[in-house]
């Protein structure tokens, strides 16, 4: 059983990473292509997953795009309700593998690469879905969506996710 001093810094944390996630794309803003192509809510989800687990990872990847486009308008409700999913998948998959694959670097590496797998086919069965209800939907506009477009923010995650873990780890934020 976890203390109440470490519920309320989880409590703490989780709030700073969805804060993060919020914040973060209007760093892109005024370039929506860039933002799409950095994924700048992305990176705060996947770190909430290995900083906090998978039950933080999965409540802040899916509140993330719903409350950015309740608060913000943006992304529009019918990218962020696929996102939600996708980024709920990632917060969810980097806890539970990180935890399952034991915490050395290496497993930081492959709990990042499965997770960021498993959340873009989430995201694809979420669009898939969204098809039977008059959205566009193509296996062409999965790859191009998931990968093709997304490979900027796909290397900058693979580079700052695993240093960050790292970087708190050494530092004794995360265990």
């Amino acid at each position: 059983m976890r203390s109440g001093h470490s519920s309320l810094r989880d409590l703490v944390l989780a709030a700073l990473f969805l804060s993060l996630g919020l914040m973060l794309p209007f760093l892109t803003a005024q370039i929506p292509e860039i933002g799409s192509m950095l994924l700048p809510m992305h990176i705060p989800v996947l770190l909430c997953g290995f900083v906090l687990g998978w039950r933080w990872g999965l409540a802040v990847g899916i509140i993330t795009p719903l409350f950015r486009t309740l608060l913000f308008s943006m992304p529009p409700l019918l990218t962020a309700l696929p996102m939600a999913f996708e980024l709920a998948a990632y917060g969810l998959l980097t806890g539970l593998l990180y935890r399952l694959l034991g915490r050395k670097p290496l497993s930081v590496y492959l709990s990042l690469i499965l997770a960021m797998l498993g959340g873009r086919l989430i995201w694809g069965v979420a669009r898939f879905v969204m098809f039977f209800f008059g959205t566009e939907f193509s296996l062409p506009l999965f790859i191009a969506g998931a990968f093709t477009n997304a490979l900027p923010g796909i290397l900058l995650q693979l580079v700052l996710i695993p240093a960050l873990v790292l970087a708190l780890r050494r530092l004794k934020v995360m265990d």
